[in-house]
């Protein structure tokens, strides 16, 4: 099954940047596609991003289009979210997760904390 290694997450002020990583250990992320969920307290789950491995395909919420970038790097078998323009609304603990069955039978990383100050 292996593990997801998720890194990156920290605190910055609005209009600031960061970049979250989820390494695969033990597994591949062939014929996966990976996304990540943000949870903030007292709100629903949300899917901010995904990539299909194999072809690259992406989706973005509309909360987060324009100014997230999600990407892979093959060699690393590493996905990474580039979140720039950081909102104070994008704090949440953010989850990767990678499904080849759809997102609620998916394997879920430990989540990385993101707070953003105004």
């Amino acid at each position: 099954q292996g593990q997801l290694v998720e890194s990156g997450g920290g605190s910055v002020q609005a209009g600031g940047s960061l970049r979250l990583s989820c390494a695969a250990s033990g597994r591949t992320f062939n014929n996966y596609a990976v996304g990540w969920f943000r949870q903030a307290p007292g709100k629903e789950r949300e899917l901010s991003a995904s990539i299909t491995w194999s072809n690259g395909n992406t989706y973005y919420a509309d909360s987060v289009k324009g100014r997230f970038t999600i990407s892979r790097d093959n060699a690393k078998n590493t996905v990474y979210l580039q979140m720039n323009s950081l909102k104070p609304e994008d704090t949440a603990a953010y989850y990767c997760v990678v499904t080849r069955t759809g997102w609620s039978t998916g394997s879920w990383g430990q989540g990385v904390q993101v707070t953003v100050s105004s």
